[in-house]
């Protein structure tokens, strides 16, 4: 209970913010304090950086600068986030509750109510808008960036910090993180950058997180918390285990423990009782449970639903597989009625044919038998069904890839772990303690559980204090991936001049981390210098200079030993031979050769030359961080006047035409885009082969993924098209080589024939065939087709050719890629 001055320091706080007050008090739960405290802060009119894990309410925060927007009659409001899913659900989210009129949708491929006062769109759409000067723009007042730590993100990190950089001063900022290790540092950088930003972090989980292990069929406690969980310590029953195997005895001292531990826990606890593992020298090998078995075994525990983290797509789909043919059903016959009335709802627009395609009569069945896969290779109308179904608690049990864990509402009472590794697309790599609580972040559902499981299962070799380290550790640091694009310098060059852009590009969060790096560094610089003065008076000789001495001796002792390792050719010995001759003699006739001190005074030179050596490599890395966005914008700037796109000198730069057309054109390959226009290298192309051309543009095989090479490409136009913009590649990527400026990949043919057949009206069956891609990877690429062929619709000065992108477009856009679940 608070005391009378806790509730007088209470009421005076909410007196003081009437609209915290109002919105908390429609809230389905009470507000926790970071809420309240970020709420309180957007109140006093201040921008806020919001920490919290996965799962504790951040986006509650955004939702309320939503709620101020709308008290007033003309501000808005922008809810941006780093994947179109996530904008979707946003937005039917928000749809709920201010009603569709009020409310827009952009990502690309959706115009939805553009500009109501309430917009859900991609962060690349907004970055878009601030560039073209968007008149949508106007009474914009506050902009929530959800899951901002993807500013880390090597390729499209950097579209965060134009964001950042470029909104208004007077636009409040929310931006809203997982929990990273330097929360402060990046909200320093903010408010830095935009003022008045106050950070909030949080570590604590509303839903309080119980780790278990599953060995064989026990599901073991990772932590002896009987302690405290402040001085928890990792189960000693899975260290005996792992060094001695096991067999089954009934009423073990195991089974006691877990039966006190538990002993008054609520009901929805895993039970305790059966067999338990103790040491047996004859049985080395620990058996796995099947997957239906397992699924069994949280029905039974009552710990469903469960994700089931599983890092292969193909692992996802056989999972699937093994509880269906299992015969295990999760659902009563109501639940699948329903079932089958949402699926019904939500894919009735798609074409019978193509339903026969996509498996799915197989795929509804698993579902009304509660089971369903996740992952991006799936249609995205059915990713989204199985996501409705998993809310509304229909769908116990989903089999999902990583991707499951950014951001998308989708908590479960339980999340299991098959391995604690995965495949990277080279090797098999261990998952790091960010991803660990990213995905163990999932479970425990706010209001429903009182507490969440996450379980791992156990596998040879496990090492339990490892698994304890990645559960214990709940951060990772934020890392500033940001660089100067081609398309970002021209409009920066169009919108502020050189001199200012460098500005800006210096405010940016990497030059900030850098400096700040750099800070540290010079101390180092500065610690060395005094020790190095030091040395130098330590070997003080007065017979002559010793320093002098010393650096004669370490030249000649140096070229000895090369002489010792390396024979090489008689020239070349015969050479270092007269230089070591020479230098012995320098060194017998210096003055400090005589002196009786001279292997004292000698041991401190080794030391000052030791350190020297590594004073001067760190002055290298101070010189190559300080200024280093700037310095590759300049180099940027030297390449586009190079191929005529920026004219002029200093700070006299102007835009060409070229340049001009740049600023609309926005991905990887901007600049080759942009000359193959100019150059009319695709004026020839039809609409599909136009569209397969767009495709080769922007279509990224996965690392793991055979490459089928030029086979099968279209012939005719296609073909000359394809190779004169390959040798334009070749040349830029030289020009970019000379100017040690990140290298564009090369065109990416993998999907074009099947892009091709399908913008030429091929069905889906023969192109998924052609393509050999799962459909819903065919839907993403097409997507990624589709936005390339409307800039090109827009920034084409050739109209014919802008026509035909027109017509590449449509015949792209349409049956599974046409369809939207919103």
């Amino acid at each position: 209970m608070s005391s009378p001055a806790e509730r007088y320091a209470a009421a005076r706080s909410a007196s003081q913010h009437p609209q915290t007050r109002t919105f908390a008090e429609r809230q389905r739960f009470e507000l926790d304090p970071f809420q309240v405290d970020a709420c309180q802060a957007l109140e006093r009119g201040r921008s806020v950086l919001v920490a919290a894990p996965t799962g504790a309410g951040k986006t509650i925060v955004g939702e309320f600068a939503i709620h101020l927007a709308m008290q007033t009659p003309n501000d808005k409001a922008f809810y941006t986030t780093p994947m179109k899913a996530l904008s979707n659900q946003k937005f039917r989210e928000l749809v709920d509750v201010y009603g569709p009129g009020q409310v827009g949708l952009l990502t690309g491929d959706t115009n939805i109510n553009g500009n109501a006062r309430i917009v859900v769109m991609t962060t690349e759409v907004l970055r878009n808008m601030l560039y073209a000067g968007s008149d949508a723009l106007r009474g914009l007042r506050y902009v929530v960036m959800d899951e901002v730590h993807y500013l880390a993100d090597r390729f499209r990190g950097p579209v965060w910090e134009e964001v950042i950089l470029h909104l208004a001063h007077d636009v409040r900022l929310i931006s809203l993180s997982a929990t990273v290790s330097n929360a402060e540092e990046f909200g320093d950088w903010l408010d830095t950058v935009r003022g008045d930003t106050d950070v909030i972090v949080s570590e604590t989980r509303p839903v309080p997180l119980e780790q278990h292990v599953l060995v064989r069929d026990d599901l073991l406690p990772l932590f002896d918390d009987r302690a405290g969980i402040a001085t928890a310590q990792v189960n000693q029953e899975l260290f005996r285990i792992r060094s001695s195997g096991f067999r089954h005895e009934s009423n073990s001292r195991a089974q006691a423990y877990n039966s006190a531990r538990h002993a008054g826990r609520q009901a929805q606890r895993p039970p305790r009782g059966g067999r338990r593992p103790v040491r047996a020298a004859n049985m080395r090998r620990i058996e796995r449970m099947d997957r239906p078995d397992v699924v069994q075994l949280l029905e039974r525990s009552n710990l469903l639903p469960a994700i089931f983290f599983i890092f292969s797509r193909v692992g996802c789909d056989a999972a699937v597989q093994q509880v269906r043919r299992a015969g295990i059903r999760l659902t009563t016959h109501e639940e699948r009625e329903e079932i089958r009335a949402v699926v019904s709802e939500r894919t009735s627009a798609l074409q019978d044919e193509d339903l026969d395609v996509l498996g799915f009569w197989e795929w509804r069945d698993n579902l009304e038998r509660g089971v369903a896969a996740h992952h991006a290779g799936m249609l995205p109308v059915f990713k989204e069904v199985v996501e409705e179904l998993f809310q509304r608690k229909l769908v116990k049990a989903v089999f999902a890839t990583e991707t499951l864990a950014l951001g998308i509402n989708m908590p479960a009472r339980t999340v299991v772990l098959e391995k604690m590794e995965k495949f990277n697309g080279e090797a098999r790599v261990a998952i790091t303690s960010g991803e660990y609580t990213q995905l163990t972040g999932r479970a425990g559902r706010r209001g429903i559980d009182v507490e969440g499981h996450a379980v791992v299962q156990w596998t040879e070799g496990m090492d339990p204090q490892a698994v304890a380290a990645l559960a214990s550790r709940r951060t990772y640091p934020l890392n500033s991936s940001f660089r100067p694009t081609y398309n970002m310098a021209v409009n920066l060059i169009d919108r502020f001049g050189r001199a200012r852009a460098r500005e800006i590009l210096e405010s940016s969060f990497a030059q900030f981390q850098a400096d700040r790096a750099v800070v540290g560094l010079a101390r180092k610089v500065r610690d060395a210098e005094e020790s190095l003065n030091g040395y130098l008076k330590a070997m003080h000789c007065d017979h002559g200079d010793f320093l002098d001495y010393a650096a004669i001796r370490r030249e000649l002792s140096d070229l000895e030993k090369k002489n010792r390792r390396d024979a090489g050719p008689r020239a070349a010995r015969d050479k270092r031979l007269k230089k070591i001759q020479q230098l012995r003699t320098r060194m017998q006739r210096h003055a400090c050769h005589r002196c009786p001190d001279r292997e004292a005074h000698a041991r401190w030179a080794e030391r000052y030359f030791s350190l020297k050596r590594d004073t001067d490599r760190i002055r290298k890395q101070i010189e190559k961080r300080t200024g280093t966005v700037a310095r590759t914008f300049d180099r940027v700037i030297d390449v586009l006047q190079i191929v005529d796109y920026v004219s002029g000198a200093g700070d006299g730069l102007e835009l060409t035409d070229a340049g001009r057309t740049m600023r609309r054109i926005y991905g990887e390959r901007d600049l080759l885009v942009a000359e193959a226009l100019r150059g009319g290298l695709w004026r020839t192309l039809d609409a599909p082969s136009l569209a397969a051309m767009a495709c080769c543009l922007v279509y990224e095989p996965r690392r793991d993924e055979q490459s089928a090479g030029e086979r099968g490409l279209p012939r005719g136009a296609f073909r000359i098209a394809y190779d004169a913009t390959t040798r334009l590649w070749a040349e830029l990527d030289e020009l970019e080589d000379a100017h040690s400026l990140p290298r564009t990949e090369p065109l990416a043919p993998g999907l074009a024939a099947a892009m091709h057949s399908w913008a030429r009206g091929g069905s889906l069956d023969r192109v998924l065939i052609d393509a050999d891609m799962a459909a819903g990877d065919f839907v993403r690429w097409a997507k990624q087709t589709i936005d390339l062929l409307d800039q090109l619709s827009i920034v084409a000065e050739d109209d014919a050719l802008a026509r035909t992108a027109r017509r590449a477009l449509d015949g792209v856009r349409r049956g599974i890629v046409a369809y939207s679940g919103v």
